[in-house]
This record gives structure tokens, C-alpha cells and sequence, in this order.
């Protein structure tokens, strides 16, 4: 695996960007300068867990039925963090539907 602009090698510096959410995301979208595959996972993570925290902050607000929701959203949250950090360190560019999409271009 190739070395990122960061020092790290890309398939842990794509693992990091996932670490702390949308968090690390954008730290590793403004620190990394070369590497496409980095960039790609840290839009794809600020994207995808920025959108998820506010749907479940937003739905968290309703009473009883939002705070099922909300641990609904907390449970695929908790899915999609630990698949995604296990393909990002696999190497892989794992696309989620649309969101994959948006973070390929964005972080062209």
C-alpha cells in the first residue's frame, strides 16, 4: 500500500478517517494533499456520519417514538462505522449508495 501525504500508509490513514466519525473526516480532508483514496473515505465519512448525527439529533428531539428511532439510526451507525473502517483498511474503495457518489466527486 502506497504512503499518504500524512506519513501513514493509505489503508490506515482511509481506517482513521473514520475513527471519530465525520470528526476525523474533515481533519483528514484538510491535511491530505495526495492520495485520492484517502480523500475519498474522509468525504464519504464526513458526509455520511455529518448526516446521520443531525437525522438522529433532529429525531431525538420527539418524544418516545423519536428516541426508538434515534437508537434505530444508533444501531446502523455502529454497522456502518465498523464496515466501513474494516474496508478502508482492507484497501478497498467501499462506495455506499449515492453517498459514494457525492464523496468521489467532491473530493476530486
Amino acid at each position: 500500500m502506497a504512503k499518504s501525504s500524512t506519513g501513514l500508509d493509505e489503508n490506515v490513514a482511509g481506517l482513521l478517517c473514520y475513527v471519530a466519525w465525520w470528526i476525523t473526516g474533515l481533519v483528514f480532508f484538510l491535511i491530505e494533499k495526495d492520495s485520492k483514496f484517502v480523500k475519498f473515505h474522509a468525504m464519504q465519512s464526513i458526509i455520511t456520519f455529518g448526516a446521520l448525527w443531525i437525522i438522529c439529533w433532529i429525531v431525538n428531539a420527539i418524544p418516545f417514538v423519536g428516541w426508538v428511532i434515534a437508537g434505530l439510526i444508533g444501531l446502523l451507525i455502529t454497522v456502518l462505522w465498523i464496515v466501513l473502517m474494516v474496508k478502508a483498511y482492507q484497501g478497498e474503495k467501499f462506495k455506499l449508495p449515492v453517498i459514494g457518489d457525492l464523496a468521489e466527486k467532491w473530493s476530486a
